[in-house]
C-alpha cells in the first residue's frame, strides 16, 4: 500500500512566508523605478545573500572561527527583507517613493555583489601540504672494512630511545569533542581520524592522539 504524503506544517509556513516576502521586495523595487525583470531580480538577490550568510555563519561556528563578518552580512540581508515588508504595509506611499529609498534600491546590487564575493571566497585553513618540507639529509656511504677490524674499531651504538608520546592541549581536546558531537548528531556515526584532522588542521599524530581521547 503506497504511503500517503503528509505535508510538513513548518515547510508550508516557510513557503508562504517566503512568497510574501518575495512579493513585497518586488513591489518595493518596482515602486523605486526598477521595472520588468529587474524588479523580480531584487528579491532573489536579497534571499540568496541571506542564505549565503547563514551557510557561512554555520561553517565558521563549526570550525570554531570568529563569525563577525558573516553576522554582519546576515544582518544586512535581513534588514533589506524586513524593511521591504514593513515599507509595503501602508507606511510608505509606493506612488511617491522618496529619493533616499530610490538610492538604496539602486545601490543594492553592488552591495549584494560585494557581500556574496566576501562570503564565498574565504581563506582556506593551512594544511600539511602547505607546510615547509623538511631538509633532506645527505646519503650515508658505508666503507668496506674487514670484519675483524670493523668489530674492533666500531663501538656498539646504544639502542634508540622510544619516541615521546604526542600529547594534545586540553583546550584542543575540548574543541575536538564538540566537533565529534556535532558530527555524530548530523551523520549518526563517530567521526574518523582523517576527518577530525582536516577539521582541526593538525598533523596526523596529533589527530590520532586526540581521537584516542574521544573514545
Amino acid at each position: 500500500m503506497p504511503r500517503l504524503v503528509r505535508p510538513d506544517a513548518v515547510l508550508v509556513q516557510a513557503v508562504i512566508a517566503g512568497a510574501l516576502s518575495f512579493a513585497h521586495l518586488h513591489d518595493l523595487a518596482e515602486a523605486a523605478g526598477q521595472h520588468g525583470w529587474k524588479a523580480w531580480a531584487y528579491p532573489v538577490s536579497v534571499d540568496l545573500l541571506l542564505v549565503a550568510a547563514w551557510h557561512r555563519l554555520r561553517s565558521l561556528r563549526e570550525a570554531g572561527q570568529p563569525a563577525r563578518s558573516a553576522w554582519s552580512w546576515f544582518a544586512v540581508a535581513l534588514a533589506a527583507s524586513l524593511g521591504a515588508n514593513v515599507a509595503t504595509a501602508g507606511l510608505l506611499d509606493l506612488r511617491d517613493v522618496p529619493d533616499w529609498l530610490r538610492i538604496l534600491v539602486a545601490g543594492w546590487p553592488a552591495l549584494a555583489f560585494l557581500g556574496g564575493t566576501l562570503l564565498v571566497h574565504r581563506p582556506t585553513p593551512p594544511s600539511e601540504q602547505d607546510s615547509e618540507p623538511e631538509p633532506e639529509l645527505p646519503p650515508v656511504v658505508e666503507r668496506a672494512t674487514e670484519p675483524s677490524a670493523q668489530a674492533a674499531s666500531v663501538p656498539a651504538l646504544p639502542a634508540p630511545a622510544p619516541a615521546a608520546p604526542v600529547t594534545a592541549p586540553p583546550a584542543l581536546v575540548a574543541h575536538a569533542q564538540k566537533i565529534a558531537a556535532d558530527h555524530r548528531a548530523r551523520t549518526g556515526s563517530d567521526i574518523d581520524t582523517e576527518t577530525l584532522r582536516a577539521r582541526l588542521g593538525v598533523p596526523s599524530p596529533m589527530a590520532e592522539a586526540i581521537a584516542a581521547q574521544l573514545v
